[in-house]
């Protein structure tokens, strides 16, 4: 399936729930702080100890300054269409453009017609969907002439059009059938479907199928369609980043209601989530080259690997470096392309970002240790941080270096490195090394966590600590020399 090439969005989904209410609008606006691109807000008015979304919106709107907004979903029997056109534009404006339509055929339906709502058969609902969605759309097409007629089967509308909303707002979808697949395909500008709610994370595959026909049938690109995802709980950075790239999602909302994973979330794993999926997205798209240019020998694959300088800080040996197996030799003869070089290059480009992360976390270390910079100037080095004090600070930076560390080698243990062993049995004795020595370097990071914890109790720690990301520092630079070694060119033979 493809990646439609949205830019990433990360989000957090909380319910509106009228006993916590303070509690809700603190997380949005904690949200906000922590980075985070869109909130949304589940929307069942039929549950009376819910808070009313729409009324929720409009106040989290006045408390925040920059985060998007949207309900997750609105079911449309509860509200007619040129009622939630006019909403949804009001709120759009005094957002500042930050509103964005989420809607759903209801589903729910003893409690829908509980509310005075008419009681639709599936058919039905998305009947009145389909008819909905022009009638919302005429009511924002302040440019068109006269009133909006419509004449249906569910809506009789006969009203004017307005107001106009501060920015094209998206119509998303909660879909799952095959019909109202179809219906986003033809009419939406995003679907939203739950990772739960499917039997198998292959349905997003089926779903895009179903959505990119219907689209192109009408005329469509299906990269006009947004795809967003509903997660049940966290999911690992390099799972996010499969299902971004493979299954084309590129808005993914989190359920919480703990301000520590809200930030985890948005502090950790967006990030990694963004450089994994951009590396990819790099290396599918290489530069244009002009139609003479030819591909290169085995001599010159526009990636050279980083050499082993041979500097240790410790004398602590996690691994003897001379017992490293090798692989096939490359054919000399061997020409590669564009395309191919740049799956080399990718490598060693993630590498560096690693190297100079942990370049960046040595010299903050020797920054606090002599005192050269007070909590504030620390702050201002990693402005994602909101620690009060050098030891808080620096030890959030480790502890998210180190996630990140793990995050990369568990992208190439699950998802390369059995690539690699399918296309070139002869590189599995290299592999099962380097898939030792992610394990080796797993443990020294576990010492690195429990240093922090000292080190955040007692500043007497700074000295452990050092001593410990110095191990780390001496068996990382090693391992990633010897991986970019034996990689570097299988890589541009096979790909990822």
């Amino acid at each position: 399936m493809p990646d439609y090439g949205h830019e990433l969005l990360f989000s957090v989904s909380f319910v509106p729930s009228a006993h916590q209410a303070d509690t809700v609008v603190a997380l949005t606006q904690l949200a906000e702080r922590a980075g985070l691109d869109l909130v949304t807000f589940s929307d069942h008015p039929y549950q009376p100890t819910f808070l009313d979304t729409w009324t929720l919106l409009g106040y989290v709107a006045a408390a925040t300054e920059s985060i998007r907004l949207a309900g997750n979903v609105h079911p449309l029997p509860l509200r007619p269409p040129a009622m939630l056109a006019q909403a949804a534009a009001s709120l759009d404006i005094l957002s500042r453009g930050r509103f964005e339509l989420a809607l759903g055929t209801g589903g729910y339906w003893d409690a829908i017609a509980s509310m005075g709502a008419p009681r639709l058969t599936p058919g039905q609902a998305v009947d009145a969907l389909e008819e909905a969605i022009p009638i919302i759309r005429a009511a924002w097409d302040t440019d068109a002439p006269g009133a909006i007629a419509h004449h249906g089967e569910h809506y009789q509308v006969t009203a004017p059009r307005g107001p106009r909303p501060a920015h094209d707002i998206g119509i998303w979808l909660g879909a799952y059938k095959p019909r109202m697949l179809r219906v986003t395909g033809r009419l939406a500008d995003g679907w939203l479907p739950s990772l739960p709610r499917l039997q198998s994370i292959g349905e997003l595959g089926e779903g895009n199928t179903l959505i990119d026909e219907a689209a192109a049938e009408a005329g469509r690109s299906p990269r006009d369609i947004r795809r967003l995802l509903n997660l049940g709980e966290e999911l690992p950075a390099a799972q996010l980043a499969e299902i971004a790239l493979t299954y084309g999602v590129s808005a993914f909302i989190l359920a919480v209601n703990d301000p520590d994973r809200l930030q985890r979330f948005a502090q950790e794993t967006a990030p990694a989530v963004r450089e994994l999926v951009a590396a990819e997205r790099t290396r599918t798209t290489p530069p244009q080259l002009p139609s003479t240019a030819t591909a290169r020998n085995a001599s010159d694959l526009a990636a050279t690997p980083t050499p082993d300088d041979g500097v240790r800080l410790t004398d602590v040996r996690v691994w003897d470096e001379t017992t490293r197996p090798t692989g096939p030799a490359p054919d000399p003869t061997r020409r590669y392309t564009p395309a191919e070089q740049a799956n080399g290059r990718h490598l060693i480009d993630v590498h560096d970002h690693l190297r100079g992360e942990l370049a960046q976390l040595r010299d903050l270390i020797d920054q606090v240790a002599s005192g050269a910079i007070d909590a504030g100037t620390a702050r201002s080095h990693i402005n994602t941080m909101t620690m009060r004090q050098n030891n808080w600070t620096l030890g959030a930076y480790c502890e998210s270096y180190c996630r990140l560390v793990t995050m990369h080698h568990t992208a190439e243990d699950a998802m390369v490195f059995p690539h690699l062993r399918r296309s070139e049995p002869a590189l599995a004795p290299v592999l099962d090394r380097l898939q030792e020595e992610h394990h080796a370097i797993h443990k020294i990071i576990e010492r690195v966590d429990r240093a922090l914890v000292s080190f955040v109790g007692d500043p007497d720690g700074l000295g452990h600590l050092r001593e410990t990301v110095d191990l780390l520092t001496d068996s990382l630079l090693s391992h990633l020399s010897y991986e970019e070694r034996e990689l570097v060119e299988p890589l541009a033979r096979h790909g990822l």
